[in-house]
């Protein structure tokens, strides 16, 4: 199991650096670039850029929750950790991967419920009225600032399930 330990290590630093470039690099370049009258615009990166960003954003979203959720079943915490003990073990940090768990299981829905198909709207991916476009904008924004913000704390509580909190 120790393929699916660094599976969701890797997966999980794609994701998390992804959601950190679309929130720090490339929304504010795109406004930028919608700003700049006189530049080339923000039109290669919505061509060109973001939809395979976004294709790896979202599968490993889901390849960092499901290698995970393999990990706890393997080494019998995932039980304990998705009920903070009530059923079963989480191992001597129990309720410290169970926030770290839900804390990544509220992420990969908003990046499949509320981010990707807002997006393909965004992108042209499907059929979406102006007015459709700028409500489909902001919540994608909205979520993705969402998971930028709660990857702070799944990051800490993941390292504290092994290592203790730091307080």
């Amino acid at each position: 199991m120790l393929l699916a330990r660094w599976l969701h290590i890797v997966a999980g630093i794609t994701w998390i650096g992804l959601l950190y470039y679309f929130n720090f690099v490339q929304v504010p370049a795109l406004a930028d670039a919608a700003a700049d009258k006189g530049g080339p615009g923000g039109g290669g990166i919505t061509k060109y850029v973001a939809p395979r960003a976004l294709l790896w954003f979202r599968w490993s979203a889901l390849v960092t929750w499901l290698s995970g959720a393999a990990y706890l079943a393997h080494v019998g915490w995932l039980a304990g950790a998705f009920t903070f003990g009530a059923i079963g073990t989480a191992g001597p940090y129990g309720n410290a991967i169970g926030y770290g768990a839900w804390l990544g299981t509220i992420m990969l829905f908003n990046v499949w419920a509320i981010i990707w198909p807002n997006q393909q709207k965004i992108l042209g991916l499907k059929p979406a009225t102006d007015e459709e476009k700028v409500v489909a904008r902001r919540r994608a924004f909205l979520a993705s600032r969402t998971n930028a913000l709660l990857s702070i704390p799944m990051l800490m509580f993941m390292a504290a399930s092994s290592h203790g909190l730091p307080f």
